[in-house]
């Protein structure tokens, strides 16, 4: 079965892009194919200026570690690691050393308002809390794009107010760009730009 269908599009740095549509439509089948946590079967994803389909699984698991930043909705969270070590794990496995990076996990989680959780593991932390570190997480080795996949499905309207305006702020501050799937309107009004996903074809918004 074909999801999608000659899907072409282009995101550019900076821009927060929201990615809508029915479910069955392909969102999020999309979005992991940008993720390179699938193939598709023909085209190319070019990311920072690299066809992620020419390299090894290798090369592409190293190239998702540095250039690009997953949000998912329910969180991942390693529980037995506190929400500072969470955040510091893909740049562990990056190659850096705990105390280099340490003071930049911190400083994520200040700017996100929950530095004072640092030392809690995931269980003691709320859901709008887990979010945050989440988002932390998927920020630390800059990433050339941040793909979140229903990020506030899990919220109340309030935390996912917040977590929405949370990714505009980081895009001002540090000129992140998000590729956002989501089923939320508020969110994908906010958004830069809305593509439009029908049965598997881009239907609006390009």
């Amino acid at each position: 079965m074909q999801v999608l269908k000659n899907v072409s599009i282009n995101v550019g740095r900076g821009e927060v892009v929201s990615i809508v549509g029915a479910s069955g439509a392909g969102k999020t089948t999309l979005l992991q194919i940008i993720g390179t946590l699938d193939k598709a079967d023909s085209g190319k994803v070019v990311i920072d200026g690299q066809d992620v389909t020419s390299l090894s699984e290798r090369e592409l698991a190293a190239f998702r570690n540095r250039k690009i930043g997953f949000v998912f909705q329910s969180h991942n969270l390693l529980p037995e690691f506190t929400a500072l070590e969470n955040v510091c794990l893909p740049a562990l496995i990056a190659g850096r050393s705990m105390n280099d990076v340490k003071e930049e996990a911190m400083s994520l989680l200040r700017f996100l308002a929950i530095e004072q959780r640092a030392g809690h593991k995931p269980s003691q932390l709320s859901g709008g809390e887990q979010q945050r570190v989440a988002v932390a997480r998927a920020l630390i080795n800059k990433p050339a794009v941040v793909l979140a996949d229903e990020p506030s499905g899990n919220l109340d309207s309030q935390h996912a107010r917040e977590l929405h305006e949370l990714f505009f702020r980081l895009r001002d501050e540090y000129k992140h760009t998000f590729v956002i799937v989501t089923h939320n309107n508020e969110l994908a009004t906010m958004s830069d730009r809305q593509i439009v996903l029908v049965d598997g074809k881009v239907g609006g918004g390009e």
